[in-house]
């Protein structure tokens, strides 16, 4: 009797952020014998994806020397939109597509950068937590706030990077009344140059890709170039922004204040400089992490890997 092939070996090397165990992995296993590890640590890499046929992951690094211990290897798939921790020039060298998901967390990213220039604006969750601990039970007044309350109508919000979030967000920007400037790496007439957006911007939001060009965007130059009292969102990649030049800024009061969900080393140490910056809002990376958002992310990746196997691959960043 012909023995029935058990489908291919699939490794996820970091499952956890993307599914802690609040979705449905069907999408993913019915493909093959699929292996999630939580957490890989750099030394283990290769020898988990030794016997692979295809390798998801989202923040795991895939260098070339790993590839190379995976000979079975046809293809990689990421867990996220970005693709910069796999080694896409050496999986083209061996004929292996890289695929992305494009597009998954949209609406959420857009959603959690209000949620954090709200925060800046009317500092909703600070004033919750003094109610909580009884400061508005003991006042002498039936209302109180310790900053300035900012109506976001009339206020200039300057998008740098008009990609699907880019878009989305200044949407919701004109819905609150605001005007809208926005910068993008290719001509377009209703593109400003990002010195004018950073001069006439009450708000700066970041939605450009982490390149070459882009690291260290937004630096102590650049914060200068600002409007005294601004507001910087960054929902993109903590690399934009020169941390210690923004923690300057925020500490001489030339920014008004930062809401950032990415850093540039994450976990940050405890002595990162934006840590204790004053005036420095920072959440774990956890604006595309909405559950419907990672829902559609297993989705498309569980669409990804069927193409793959097929031979007819999607979504394939590395030119295979």
């Amino acid at each position: 009797m012909a023995s029935i092939s058990p489908g291919p070996r699939l490794v996820v090397l970091d499952g956890y952020t993307s599914n802690p165990g609040d979705l449905d992995g069907e999408p993913l296993a019915r493909l093959g014998q699929l292996t999630v590890h939580d957490r890989t640590p750099p030394e283990l890499v290769a020898s988990r994806i030794a016997q692979a046929d295809l390798v998801l992951t989202n923040k795991t690094r895939i260098g070339a020397a790993d590839l190379e211990a995976a000979p079975a290897l046809r293809g990689l798939c990421m867990l996220s939109t970005g693709h910069d921790v796999v080694d896409g020039a050496a999986a083209a060298a061996r004929g292996l597509p890289l695929c992305n998901v494009p597009e998954y967390g949209t609406m959420s990213v857009a959603q959690a950068v209000f949620a954090l220039l709200l925060e800046l604006t009317n500092h909703t969750g600070a004033l919750a937590a003094s109610v909580r601990q009884g400061r508005w039970s003991a006042g002498p007044d039936f209302c109180y706030w310790d900053q300035p309350l900012v109506e976001l109508a009339g206020q200039t919000l300057g998008v740098v990077g008009m990609g699907r979030i880019g878009a989305v967000v200044s949407r919701i920007a004109e819905a609150f009344g605001m005007r809208v400037l926005s910068h993008r790496r290719t001509p377009d007439p209703a593109s400003v140059h990002l010195d004018q957006l950073l001069q006439e911007s009450d708000v700066v939001s970041l939605h450009c890709p982490l390149t070459a060009e882009t690291h260290g965007l937004i630096d102590a130059e650049r914060l200068q170039r600002m409007k005294p009292g601004a507001l910087l969102i960054n929902t993109g990649r903590g690399a934009l922004i020169n941390e210690a030049d923004l923690a300057a800024a925020l500490a001489t009061g030339q920014l008004g204040g930062a809401g950032l969900d990415v850093l540039s080393l994450e976990p940050p140490r405890p002595d990162h400089p934006l840590l204790s910056a004053p005036n420095c809002l920072i959440t774990p990376h956890v604006a595309w992490a909405t559950r419907a958002a990672r829902q559609r992310l297993i989705a498309v990746s569980a669409c990804n890997v069927a193409a793959l196997l097929a031979g007819r691959p999607i979504h394939v960043v590395n030119g295979v």
